[in-house]
């Protein structure tokens, strides 16, 4: 369904258990709300789950122009307004992850509980001729010169040599993003710098990593795991950056486990 919220259309589902409470699925950069469908079938039965397209992303509009993580945070928040949604469990992956950090910092009351997965808390200035190299490469030939590239950064090799439909479904988004999309909210993502303040989350936090990711390594989770005093780490084996996708089973046992014990 789509929805005005914050001066554009945003695509979201709502699905599961009608009066439980509101776990909200945000992806990560490049996907969109079908890079959460192998958690629904576990989730469904015990709370209601948000799904949104970030802006930029899937069906949800893509205006043109740098975006700013404190835009995407505001897009969340209107999201739930407009839904008339409370206090909700946030669990962001990636891109989703940083923009979970900007809430549990900036609107705490909003959220009961936080969930970080395969993410970082800052990208380092060593980083930033990597974001020039990838945003030059979509403006000027599109998603499918990032194609090869990030799902070898998402997947192990393992994984993609076995063709599973998730991992179609996850190409077909990359190449299905829009240019402006990934470049604006690229822009937001680059300047992410909130190591220094992660002391002030005090929320229940659950910080998940596949131990093989290449992008936001065990090392950038355990920065924040140090950081923030009522989380709890978990390191999936077998996994690089989408651990919800190829670790499918143990991402959710520790998600469910999570959530139903708060």
């Amino acid at each position: 369904m789509r929805i005005k919220a914050n001066g554009i259309q945003m695509n979201y589902e709502l699905s599961g258990k009608k009066g439980a409470p509101v776990v909200i699925l945000s992806h990560s950069l490049s996907s969109s709300l079908l890079m959460w469908n192998p958690q629904m079938d576990a989730l469904n039965p015990y709370f209601q789950v948000l799904r949104y397209d970030t802006r930029g992303h899937g069906n949800s509009d893509a205006p043109s122009g740098p975006y700013t993580l404190g835009l995407l945070e505001e897009d969340v928040i209107q999201l739930l307004d407009v839904l008339d949604m409370d206090r909700v469990h946030f669990v962001g992956l990636s891109m989703g992850g940083m923009i979970g950090q900007c809430l549990a910092l900036n609107h705490p009351p909003r959220l009961k509980s936080l969930v970080l997965c395969d993410t970082t808390s800052v990208f380092p200035a060593e980083t930033q001729s990597i974001w020039d190299e990838r945003i030059d490469k979509a403006n000027k030939k599109g998603m499918e010169a990032l194609l090869d590239e990030t799902m070898e950064r998402w997947f192990t090799p393992a994984y993609l040599r076995q063709s599973l439909p998730m991992v179609k479904l996850i190409r077909e988004q990359i190449l299905a993003t829009p240019v402006a999309g990934y470049i604006g909210s690229a822009e937001a993502i680059r300047r992410l710098n909130y190591l220094d303040r992660l002391s002030e989350i005090k929320m229940p936090t659950l910080i998940m990593v596949g131990e093989d990711d290449p992008g936001t390594p065990v090392s950038a989770s355990e920065a924040m795991h140090k950081r923030i005093s009522n989380s709890k780490l978990v390191v999936l084996p077998s996994a690089r950056h989408l651990s919800n996708v190829e670790q499918t089973d143990a991402f959710n046992s520790v998600l469910l486990n999570f959530l139903k014990n708060l």
